[in-house]
């Protein structure tokens, strides 16, 4: 059985989690609704989830001094990566001296942070299909993995970076160079490597939300939410909605891979795992080791939104993946380059039917910086894509006078 402590008492279970955007807000409300003492970490003051939390700390979390210490300092009960930018090897460190114990395991933190761990593992080692690959190091590398294995088009990604920074599909030789500049730029780290994949003509792309949870024999079972449909644009997401229409040979292909993959990574707590999919056909593309911005659209849809599984899964207490409804979400952009902006037209947005918006309370606004989501929900799911995407829209941002 679970024992759950009071919060700021000496039997307080304590949370801390490495990374507190959008995403890691709704997790840490999510504990605090079962009573754990939550500590939001971030590299930038008053991110969004620091400013629901308990404790609100900010360090360099790919500094391994400065992780280190405040783990040590805190003394958490659970360190739960929300981010890719972190010194997982510090974190392997002190899951192996007991100092520590990460969601899910600290070895997939570090497999999950670069692209280069995670589809070796799944290609190499399980033998999952995935698109053909090459990292390269170099730009002469590039240009000869394509020439000799790769072909055109194809997508050209850095190892580490999140949100699709970086990314871009080249069509011939003469966007080579341009992908590879725009890649090093948008890399977390200077220098770094790229992977070049080749193109699959897909029909869609989904997210297969996978929960390891503990079951009543206190074994972990793998439990799948229904798959979500999305819109990536330059590797980011743009809308999702739930459920996404599949043949069932391509589900079932869907969740053997999704089981595949996070039994390997082992643990407890919620995987986005995003696949290809061509009529029964289904390749691995990425997996998250926790909630994925897709899995907003489970805010309006699901008995539990994808946070809660989260929050329940990693604490060892039951789930519960039922869809209650179809539904939608899509992005409201910044606009603006400005700190402390505001926002026009809320009222207009949420008396489109069915539909509600999180504003996620950046303190600093950039064009294409994901500042809010509209959610819509309705029986007919295409219904509630054009609610979501219309809510979205009438939602303007601005810079303050």
């Amino acid at each position: 059985m679970t024992t759950l402590g009071t919060p700021l008492s000496r039997h307080a279970t304590k949370v801390m989690l490495l990374g507190s955007g959008e995403l890691g807000k709704e997790v840490l409300i999510a504990l605090q609704r079962l009573g754990v003492e939550t500590i939001a970490v971030d590299r930038y003051d008053n991110a969004p989830g620091q400013q629901v939390a308990h404790h609100a700390r900010t360090i360099t979390m790919s500094d391994p001094a400065q992780l280190k210490a405040l783990i040590e300092q805190e003394k958490p009960y659970l360190v739960v990566p929300e981010i890719e930018a972190i010194a997982t090897a510090m974190l392997e460190e002190l899951e192996a001296a007991g100092t520590a114990r990460v969601i899910p395991t600290a070895r997939a933190a570090r497999l999950t942070m670069d692209r280069e761990g995670i589809r070796r593992l799944a290609a190499e080692t399980l033998n999952l299909p995935t698109s053909p690959y090459v990292f390269c190091d170099s730009l002469a590398d590039l240009h000869t993995a394509i020439d000799n294995k790769i072909g055109y088009p194809c997508i050209v990604k850095p190892v580490m970076s999140s949100s699709g920074k970086g990314q871009s599909k080249i069509a011939g030789p003469d966007d080579v160079k341009a992908a590879w500049d725009y890649a090093m730029a948008g890399g977390r780290i200077k220098g770094g490597r790229v992977i070049v994949e080749g193109f699959i003509d897909f029909d869609y792309e989904i997210t297969q939300l996978t929960v390891r949870a503990l079951g009543s024999d206190g074994k972990v079972e793998t439990h799948f939410c229904e798959p979500i449909g999305h819109i990536q644009v330059s590797g980011d997401y743009v809308e999702s909605w739930q459920p996404h229409a599949m043949r069932e040979a391509a589900l079932k292909r869907s969740r053997e891979i999704a089981e595949s993959v996070t039994d390997n990574l082992g643990g407890q707590g919620v995987f986005g795992v995003e696949l290809f999919v061509k009529g029964d056909d289904v390749w691995f593309s990425e997996v998250s080791p926790r909630p994925h911005d897709t899995g907003m659209v489970t805010m309006c849809t699901q008995v539990q939104t994808q946070f809660e599984l989260h929050a329940r899964a990693i604490l060892g207490l039951p789930v519960n993946t039922a869809l209650r409804t179809p539904g939608a979400s899509a992005v409201i952009y910044g606009g603006v380059e400005a700190k402390g902006i505001v926002f026009d037209g809320v009222a207009e947005a949420l008396r489109v039917p069915n539909t509600d918006i999180r504003l996620f309370g950046k303190p600093e606004s950039f064009v294409k910086r994901r500042m809010g989501v509209a959610l819509a929900f309705d029986a007919d799911v295409e219904v509630a894509r054009v609610n979501a995407k219309k809510a979205a829209g009438l939602v303007k941002p601005r810079v303050a006078s």
